[in-house]
């Protein structure tokens, strides 16, 4: 990231805010990732601010070529083209996700099926799909009440990592805040201290990039956040440990 303000995409898929603990550890992160001061820009897409779904209308319009597009199928076609466009501007991505009922929250299923674009985001070529958004880290947040992450019953993190290998983002790294009704603060805490270990392997980059602009310029210059648990958010209970 030397030389250029830093990208990021921040996605919020729980639909929970104030006491929600996947924003909590994205608030975190995103201070992990910046690299200790360094110019960065966080576009922030908040999915309960509303997010459209699939439908045949929708299909039919992204399979029509761009040219032959009625003004509809373009609006039609808005939202998800708003989307794709942050995937492929945004340096580091950073998604935050409860699980509800063993899986994702449906409007981050939502949103997964609006960048999810043929000849797009991935394209087909001899029968083997391609990702077409490359050079991206993403960062996966996954919360969790009573599923762990990884067991029989976590449908959602490994669905996670699938989609965006898919869509060619293939540097994933999973901060696991899951079965959180067991420990809740044993949980939250080692999600927070698995990002205090990114932030400093972030000021190490950091670190070599500026001494590595200094020697490329002549030696000319180169141009966590400790919130206590309050006990309170359950956002990363699944809605099925209350039935």
């Amino acid at each position: 990231m030397s030389g250029k303000q830093k990208k990021i995409l921040r996605i919020d898929a729980s639909m929970r805010k104030a006491k929600s603990v996947s924003r909590r550890l994205a608030d975190e992160l995103i201070l992990a990732l910046d690299g200790q001061g360094h110019d960065v820009d966080v576009t922030i897409r908040d999915l309960t601010c509303g997010i459209g779904l699939v439908n045949e209308a929708w299909i039919l319009s992204a399979r029509t070529v761009e040219e032959r597009r009625t003004q509809e199928q373009r609006v039609l076609l808005a939202q998800s083209d708003a989307l794709v466009s942050e995937l492929q501007e945004a340096d580091d991505i950073v998604i935050a996700v409860p699980i509800y009922n063993f899986s994702v929250p449906a409007a981050f299923k939502a949103w997964i099926d609006l960048v999810c674009r043929n000849g797009i985001t991935f394209a087909y070529e001899n029968g083997e799909s391609r990702g077409l958004i490359s050079g991206k880290r993403a960062f996966v947040i996954v919360t969790s009440g009573g599923t762990h992450g990884g067991s029989r019953s976590d449908f959602s993190t490994g669905y996670i990592k699938h989609v965006l290998n898919f869509i060619g983002i293939d540097d994933v790294t999973l901060i696991d805040a899951t079965g959180s009704s067991q420990n809740r603060h044993k949980v939250i805490s080692n999600a927070s201290e698995a990002i205090t270990k990114i932030a400093k392997a972030e000021a190490i980059a950091a670190t070599k990039d500026t001494n590595l602009d200094a020697g490329h310029d002549g030696g000319h210059d180169a141009g966590h956040n400790g919130e206590q648990d309050t006990g309170q958010d359950n956002d990363s209970r699944d809605l099925s440990a209350a039935e």
